[in-house]
């Protein structure tokens, strides 16, 4: 049995927390993961409380308080042109992969948000299964000019 938690600006996990969801996620991510310093940014706007930013956190943890899942949503405060969130990062422990540990974050994200979820996946990411019977699309093709 896992327990799901959801952290958001009203309810803020404690630093050590906050440090071991990023660590989690940059280990678990694995070759769809970003820079260490990129993911703490990207918790700290979720957890946020200033004006304009603000999202949530959902973990699992197993029977022995071990994360084995994480998820990372922003809000956009962009409603209806944009969906009003992103889903920046989610991951699954390698070891729990195929549980439904992932399908339970996605589901928690879901039903605890308002409005619509925006995410990015790579075409040849496995998770792109589990997001499409969930009922996410593929409406665009997005288009980046790096700088």
């Amino acid at each position: 049995m896992l327990d799901i938690a959801t952290f958001h600006p009203a309810q803020l996990p404690d630093s050590a927390q906050q440090a071991a969801i990023a660590h989690f996620l940059h280990a678990a991510l694995e070759q769809y993961g970003d820079p260490l310093d990129q993911i703490t940014a990207c918790l700290d706007y979720a957890l946020s409380k200033a004006a304009g930013r603000g999202g949530a956190v959902i973990t699992a943890t197993d029977n022995f308080g071990k994360l084995v899942g994480a998820t990372i949503i922003n809000h956009t405060n962009m409603g209806g042109y944009i969906p009003e969130h992103i889903l920046v990062y989610i991951a699954v422990d390698p070891a729990t992969r195929g549980q439904g540990v992932g399908k339970q974050l996605m589901q928690t994200a879901i039903d605890f948000l308002p409005g619509g979820i925006a995410l990015h996946v790579e075409p040849d990411n496995p998770a792109r299964k589990l997001y499409e019977a969930l009922g996410f699309t593929n409406k665009y093709l997005e288009m980046r000019l790096a700088r």
